[in-house]
């Protein structure tokens, strides 16, 4: 049977008569399979895929029996011991931390008044405007 090639949007398209489509059961969004071998251009119905289903009974008769069993893992919600990691050269040692807290509270006395008496006056400046 002779078909003529439409335009559809911005591809050419192929009109199947309606005796076709009863024949071969297709509806619309059916997907089928396009192939090509020189001049002759073939379009095939494409079997749905199947989805395998699995009964778990199934699959635990294939797994071969164990003559010993595993090895007791506890994976529980109790505490762990701390770790004994050497943290040495990232943690601060006990002076350097020492050291340190001296000199951000001498930062904050010297520094802290400072602040709020400039940003009083600023602001008393500004209800003046």
């Amino acid at each position: 049977m002779k078909v003529k090639i439409a335009r559809w949007g911005n591809s050419l398209g192929v009109r199947l008569p309606k005796p076709f489509v009863e024949a071969l059961d297709l509806k619309h969004g059916a997907t089928v399979e396009l192939e090509r071998d020189g001049t002759r251009l073939a379009i095939e119905t494409a079997q749905p895929r199947r989805i395998p289903q699995y009964r778990l009974e199934d699959l635990l008769a294939q797994i071969p029996p164990r003559a010993e069993q595993p090895a007791f893992e506890d994976w529980g919600i109790l505490p762990s011991e701390w770790p004994q990691e050497d943290w040495s050269d990232v943690a601060p040692t006990d002076a350097e931390w020492a050291a340190h807290v001296r000199e951000m509270k001498t930062r904050a006395r010297a520094g802290g008044g400072a602040e709020k008496k400039s940003a009083s006056k600023a602001g008393s400046r500004r209800r003046r405007v």
